[in-house]
């Protein structure tokens, strides 16, 4: 039997029995794990408010070799989405981070920019201001997976789009220039390309004090999570709650 404390963010829970549940994290060091928490219903003292999605937490845990399921003891609060008020908007940005990290990470497989990136987006998650980090995680995730194409330069012929707007297709990989455009291809703007290559290039606080209304890179967006469920093969439950949002 091993014992380990982590840094973990919850990404979901399921009930299980009268009051046991199981948990699934996204530790920085084991990467996505899963393991009961026994009687966590009915236990403050040892998860208080620690099991909401996306809480950031110290996770004290064992394991037994052979077995994939590991039994969580306790988690002490580092920083809980609830600290801060949540409306609809925030709880959809909330619920989209923890449903896109639980369906693309795979167990047991450390993932660092990941975990990092996850930290960035909550600290810039706010009740006036889902938009930018929303973005700013649908694109990075999107990179970190590798299924990012060259935001630059057309992926059947080469060329540089040079501040002319680039097409996309649900059903494929890439963006290419008007001469290789599908029929119902969707459009991203010139505006939205330069600033897919300034998220790249800049860290998030960097967009804090930009005005994101949610029509900026609306079309930014749906080409990330687009990206993302084509990969995934199935529709993100939480996308939909964004668009009738209008993001």
């Amino acid at each position: 039997m091993i014992v380990h404390q982590a840094e973990a963010v919850v990404l979901r829970t399921w009930p299980i029995h009268e009051a046991d549940l199981i948990v699934s994290l996204f530790t920085r060091d084991q990467g996505k794990i899963k393991g009961v928490a026994k009687a966590a219903s009915k236990s403050r003292r040892r998860f208080g408010g620690a099991l909401e999605p996306m809480t950031h937490v110290l996770a004290n845990y064992t394991e037994k070799p052979r077995q994939d399921l590991v039994r969580f003891d306790s988690f002490e609060i580092v920083s809980s989405p609830l600290s801060n008020s949540v409306d609809y908007t925030r709880a959809a940005a909330l619920a989209f981070y923890a449903e896109v990290l639980e369906e693309i990470l795979p167990d047991r497989d450390p993932q660092d920019a990941v975990f990092r990136l996850m930290l960035a987006v909550l600290d810039h998650t706010t009740t006036n201001n889902i938009w930018m980090p929303v973005t700013y995680f649908g694109l990075w995730i999107t990179r970190l997976m590798g299924w990012m194409p060259d935001v630059l330069h057309c992926t059947v012929g080469g060329e540089a789009f040079a501040g002319r707007p680039a097409y996309w297709h649900a059903h494929a990989d890439g963006l290419v220039c008007i001469e290789h455009k599908r029929l119902a291809s969707s459009t991203l703007t010139p505006e939205s390309l330069a600033l897919a290559v300034r998220i790249f290039r800049q860290p998030i606080a960097v967009f804090a004090g930009e005005e994101w209304p949610r029509s900026r890179a609306a079309d930014l967006r749906r080409f990330a999570i687009q990206g993302l469920e084509r990969h995934l093969e199935r529709k993100l439950t939480t996308s939909v709650a964004l668009a009738k949002l209008g993001g």
